[in-house]
C-alpha cells in the first residue's frame, strides 16, 4: 500500500499562522503500511504570491525540522508548501496537501500604533472594572485581506462591526510581561465591510493587574492600569494597503462586567451593557470618553507572537443532577472535576442576582469551600429582565470545578432545569498525541484523572493547581510531570515559550536561580518569606532549567530547544546552586521543599519529609550534571562534556561517601532514599546495586505494605527505580493498591482527577485538615509516564521517535493493554494481550511504526528484533 505523507508542519505551532520566524523549520509525518520503507530523499514546493514556485530535491532521510529553502518571509507575509519523498524503493509518495505559513510582525518597525489606556475607570488597589474601547473607520474600498494584531495589558476580547474576533479566551495569556508580551493574529477580512466600520474591544485585569499569589497575593505585579494595543492592516483588491492602529482617537467606557478576577470569579450586571456599543452606528458621545494614549517605544520589542496555541473552549459538559443540599443549598452536579465555566440561559425580572459558587467536592453533603484558600471563586449574573431567556458565561475568568451551589435561581423550588446549565472546559489547545487502555478499570480512570488534570493546569503556563487563590507555574511541578506531559499533549510550544520566560527571569540583574513559579510574581508577595524564597536556589524547582528541556528534546527531535535554553541549564549548574567546597549542595542558607508532599508528613507541614534534603538535592544534581553531558553531546560542548563528566564523577564519589554505605544501604532508609539513589546511578559496585534494589522492596513489602511513601522528588522515579532492578512485578503491587497512600485510593473515593495529597479528602468524606488541599494537581499523575512506558511497553529509542523501544512488561492482574503515540515521524502503537489457548496462555503483540521509522522490540521471553517499518501481530 501507497505510503503518503500525513502532515505537515511548521516549527511547533500547531497552526502556523502569525508566526515569528523568517523561515521556519519544516517536518512531515508518514503513514501507510508499505514494509520496511524509508525515505531516501524529499522534494519541498514553496510558492510565494507573485514568485515563481522554489523546489528543492535533497537526498536525505531527515523528516524532522529541516531548513526553509526559500527566501525568508517578511513581515505578514504567507507562503504555501507541499512536500513529497521518495523511499529506497525508488518511488515517491504522492504530494502531500498544501500547507500555508504566514509571518506576523517580525520587526519592532512594523508597529504603527499606540498603547492605550482609560485610567479614569480604574481605581488601583481594587478590583478592575473591565473597559470598553471602540473606534470606527472608514475603508473606501474593496477588501482582499485584513490582519488584525492585538495584544493587551490585562486580558481581551476583540470584535469588529459586533463580531468577535477569533475564538481564544483569555488572550494574550499569561507571560513575564516585562520581558515578552505575546500578541495574536486574527484574520479579519470577513469582519469587514465597504464603508463605516467599527472595532472594539474589552479589556480586564486578568493576570496583569489581577490578584496572584498566596496569602492573600498582590495586585499590580506588571501594572496598574489595563491597556490595549491593536493594529489593523487591511489590503484592497487594487493591492494598496491602509493601516489603523490604537491611537487617540479611541474612546473608553465600561459596561455590564463590575469586575472580572482571575481567583475571584466574575460580576456581570447585564442591565449596564450597552447594546450595540462595537457596531459602528452605536452613538457614543455622551457617555464615551477620550483615552491616554502612549509610545509604543519601550513595549514593542517585548512583542511577539506566542508558539503555544490560544486557550480555547474545549468541551461542553451537561450536568448529571441537582438537588438540595442538607442545609437547603440549591446544588448541580458536572460529574467530572473540570476548569472553565458554567453557560447559562434564564429567565427572571430585571435586577435579580444569581450566584453561582464553583467547588470541586462535596463534604457531609455541602459545598466544599476550604480548599478555595483564598479565592472566591464565585460568578454573579444580575438580569436585564428580557421576555426570552438571556444567555450569559464569564468571559475573563476560570474556576475549578465539579460542583456548583447557586443561590437565587429563579424557580420555585430554587433549582434550575439541567437543560440551562452547560460546564466549558478551557485550557490551552494542544494537540493530544498520547493514549493508553488496559484491562484494569481502575488504571483507565487513573490515566483519565492524569489527562484531566493535565487539561486543567495547562493554562498558557504549567499551573500547580486551578480553583485556589494560588494557580501558580511552579517550576517542581513540570519537572515531575514534564515526561508524561510530553507524550500526552503536543505541548513543545507551549512549555517553550514558558521557558523563555524562566530564562529571562532567572537572569534578571545577572541572577543564575530560576524563580520557583514562572511567571515569578512571589517577589512581590505581601509575606516576607515567599519574597525570599522566590529566588532562593531550590533543587527539584530550579533543576526543571535542564531536565524540562531535555523531555521536550526527547519528545520532539529539536535539539534548537536544547539550544536556546544552554545558557539557562550552565547558569543554574555553574552559578545559582549554592555548594560547599566538595561540589555538594550547601543548604545552610537555602532551605528546602525536598520530597514534599511525602505521605508520612503531617497535614500542616508537608515539606517535613522523612527523607534527607540533602540527599534529595545531591542526587538531583548529579542527575543534572549527567544530562549537562549528554545534552553537551548533542550539542557538541566538547569542552562541557569534559568538565561535566568530571564534575559528575567527583560528585558521585563525594555522595557515596556522605550517603552510602559500603554494603549499598543510603542514609535515609526511605523509599525515596533508595529511589533516588538507584535512579541517579549514585552507587559504586553492582553489589551495592544489588542490595540498594534488595532494600527498597523490603521497604515497600515490610514497612509500607506496599503503599507509597514518596513525596515530589520519589514518587515520578519509583517505578522506573523498580524496573531498572528487575522489581517490575513489585510496582505493579503498588500501583494496583487500593487503601491510602496510593495511587488508587483517590479513585476509590471516586476521583475524577489527580490530587494533591495522597489523601486530599480522608476515608469518611472530609477534606483534608492540611490548609493546602487541592483535588487537582497533576504531579503525582508522573506515574504515568510508567505506564506508558512499562504497562504499554513504548518509548523512544532516539529524539524525536526516529527509532522506538516496544518492550511491554505484564504484570499484576492485568491481562491486555494499549497505547499509542502520535509522535513526529506518525502513529506509533503498541498492544499485548494474553489469551487462553488449548495450549495454555499466549502473548500477543500488536505493533505499529510508521514509515522512515525502526523499532526494537522486545518480548516477555527476551527474544529481540530490530524493525523497520511494521504494523501486525506478533506472538509468543
Amino acid at each position: 500500500m501507497t505510503v503518503t505523507i500525513s502532515e505537515v508542519t511548521f516549527e511547533h505551532y500547531r497552526d502556523a499562522f502569525g508566526i515569528a520566524e523568517s523561515t521556519p523549520r519544516i517536518s512531515w509525518k508518514f503513514t501507510g503500511e508499505e514494509q520496511n520503507w524509508v525515505q531516501r530523499l524529499y522534494e519541498l514546493e514553496i510558492s510565494i504570491a507573485g514568485e515563481p514556485e522554489h523546489r528543492q530535491l535533497v537526498e536525505s532521510r531527515d523528516c524532522l525540522f529541516v531548513a526553509w529553502p526559500a527566501r525568508p518571509l517578511a513581515s505578514g507575509e504567507r507562503a504555501t508548501v507541499r512536500v513529497k519523498a521518495r523511499g529506497t524503493d525508488g518511488h515517491f509518495t504522492p504530494w502531500s496537501k498544501t500547507y500555508a505559513v504566514e509571518t506576523g510582525l517580525l520587526r519592532i518597525d512594523d508597529w504603527n500604533c499606540s498603547l492605550i489606556e482609560a485610567p479614569q475607570y480604574t481605581v488601583v488597589d481594587a478590583p478592575k472594572r473591565p473597559v470598553l474601547f471602540r473606534k470606527v473607520f472608514s475603508l473606501p474600498k474593496p477588501v482582499r485581506r485584513a490582519r488584525l494584531y492585538a495584544t493587551a495589558h490585562g486580558v481581551y476580547e476583540a470584535s469588529i462591526n459586533g463580531k468577535k474576533v477569533g475564538d481564544h479566551i483569555l488572550a494574550p495569556g499569561w507571560c513575564s510581561y516585562n520581558n515578552r508580551l505575546a500578541y495574536q493574529t486574527f484574520d479579519v477580512t470577513h469582519h469587514l465591510m465597504s464603508g463605516r466600520n467599527a472595532i472594539g474591544a474589552i479589556v480586564a485585569e486578568g493576570w496583569w493587574a489581577g490578584r496572584l499569589g498566596m496569602a492573600g497575593g498582590t495586585r499590580n505585579v506588571w501594572g496598574e492600569h489595563l491597556g490595549f494595543i491593536a493594529q489593523l492592516v487591511v489590503t484592497y483588491e487594487d493591492g494598496s494597503t491602509d493601516a489603523f492602529g490604537t491611537d487617540p482617537e479611541w474612546t473608553a467606557s465600561t459596561g455590564g462586567l463590575v469586575t472580572s478576577e482571575i481567583y475571584d470569579g466574575e460580576v456581570y450586571d447585564a442591565r449596564a451593557e450597552p447594546v450595540g456599543w462595537a457596531a459602528p452606528d452605536y452613538d457614543n458621545r455622551e457617555t464615551w470618553t477620550p483615552v491616554v494614549a502612549s509610545s509604543l517605544a519601550v513595549i514593542a520589542p517585548t512583542l511577539v507572537p506566542p508558539a503555544a496555541p490560544p486557550m480555547r473552549e474545549i468541551q461542553e459538559i451537561r450536568p448529571i443532577a441537582a438537588w438540595k443540599s442538607p442545609s437547603g443549598k440549591s446544588l448541580v452536579d458536572f460529574g467530572q472535576n473540570l476548569v472553565g465555566y458554567l453557560r447559562v440561559r434564564v429567565r427572571g425580572p430585571s435586577g435579580h442576582r444569581i450566584t453561582f459558587q464553583h467547588v470541586e467536592v462535596l463534604e457531609h453533603g455541602e459545598a466544599g469551600t476550604r480548599p478555595l484558600t483564598g479565592a472566591a471563586a464565585r460568578d454573579t449574573f444580575t438580569l436585564r429582565g428580557l421576555q426570552e431567556k438571556e444567555a450569559w458565561q464569564p468571559r475573563f475568568t476560570y474556576h475549578g470545578f465539579r460542583y456548583v451551589e447557586i443561590s437565587a435561581w429563579p424557580s420555585i423550588n430554587g433549582l434550575p432545569d439541567l437543560e440551562d446549565l452547560i460546564a466549558v472546559v478551557v485550557h490551552t489547545d494542544m494537540e493530544r498525541t498520547g493514549y493508553f487502555e488496559c484491562s484494569d478499570k481502575l488504571l483507565n480512570q487513573l490515566h483519565k484523572n492524569v489527562v484531566w488534570s493535565m487539561r486543567g493546569n495547562f493554562h498558557s503556563v504549567p499551573t500547580d493547581c486551578p480553583q485556589r487563590g494560588e494557580r501558580l507555574g511552579w517550576t517542581g511541578d513540570i519537572q515531575a510531570f514534564g515526561p508524561t506531559a510530553a507524550y500526552l499533549y503536543y505541548s513543545a510550544g507551549m512549555l517553550q515559550d514558558w521557558l523563555r520566560d524562566l530564562a529571562a527571569e532567572q537572569h534578571e540583574n545577572g541572577g543564575a536561580v530560576p524563580p520557583m513559579t514562572v511567571p515569578d510574581v512571589l517577589h512581590k508577595n505581601p509575606i516576607q518569606l515567599f519574597r525570599t524564597r522566590s529566588r532562593q536556589a531550590q533543587a527539584i524547582w530550579g533543576d526543571v532549567s535542564v531536565f524540562l528541556p531535555w523531555d521536550l528534546y526527547l519528545a520532539t527531535g529539536d535539539c534548537q530547544i536544547l539550544r536556546r535554553q544552554y545558557p539557562s541549564m550552565l547558569s543554574w549548574l555553574d552559578r545559582g546552586i549554592p555548594r560547599k567546597v566538595n561540589g555538594l549542595w550547601d543548604l545552610s542558607k537555602n532551605p528546602q521543599f525536598g520530597d514534599w508532599l511525602d505521605p508520612s508528613a503531617p497535614p500542616d507541614d508537608p515539606g517535613n519529609a522523612t527523607t534527607d534534603d540533602e540527599l534529595v538535592a545531591n542526587a538531583f544534581l548529579i542527575g543534572a550534571t549527567d544530562l549537562m553531558v549528554k545534552i553537551g553531546h548533542v550539542l557538541g560542548e566538547a569542552d562541557d562534556v569534559a568538565r561535566y563528566t568530571a564534575a559528575a564523577a567527583a560528585l558521585r564519589e563525594e555522595f557515596q561517601v556522605e550517603f552510602i554505605t559500603p554494603s549499598g544501604r543510603v542514609g535515609c532508609d526511605t523509599q525515596t532514599a533508595f529511589t533516588l539513589a538507584l535512579y541517579f546511578a549514585v552507587f559504586s559496585s553492582d553489589s551495592q546495586i544489588k542490595r540498594a534494589g534488595e532494600r527498597l522492596v523490603e521497604i515497600i513489602r515490610g514497612r509500607s505494605r506496599f503503599k507509597i511513601g514518596t513525596g515530589f522528588a520519589g514518587t515520578p522515579l519509583i517505578s522506573h527505580a523498580l524496573t531498572a532492578t528487575g522489581n517490575t512485578q513489585i510496582f505493579y503491587r503498588m500501583l494496583q493498591h487500593r487503601k491510602n497512600p496510593s495511587w488508587l485510593y483517590p479513585v476509590m473515593m471516586g476521583a475524577t482527577t489527580v490530587w494533591e495529597r495522597w489523601d486530599s479528602m480522608l476515608p469518611d468524606g472530609s477534606i483534608n485538615p492540611g490548609t493546602m488541599t487541592s483535588f487537582n494537581h497533576y504531579a503525582l499523575g508522573s506515574v504515568a509516564h510508567w505506564m506508558h512506558k512499562v504497562i504499554g511497553g513504548l518509548h523512544a529509542a532516539e529524539a524525536g521517535w526516529r527509532k522506538v523501544i516496544i518492550s511491554p512488561i505484564p504484570g499484576g492482574t492485568i491481562t491486555s493493554a494499549e497505547t499509542s503515540f502520535n509522535g513526529p515521524c506518525g502513529v506509533v502503537r503498541s498492544a499485548w494481550k494474553i489469551e487462553e489457548t488449548e495450549h495454555g496462555c499466549q502473548y500477543v503483540l500488536d505493533i505499529t511504526v510508521p514509515p522512515n521509522s525502526s523499532a526494537v522490540v522486545t518480548l516477555p521471553d527476551a527474544t529481540t528484533q530490530e524493525l523497520r517499518y511494521l504494523k501486525g501481530a506478533m506472538a509468543t
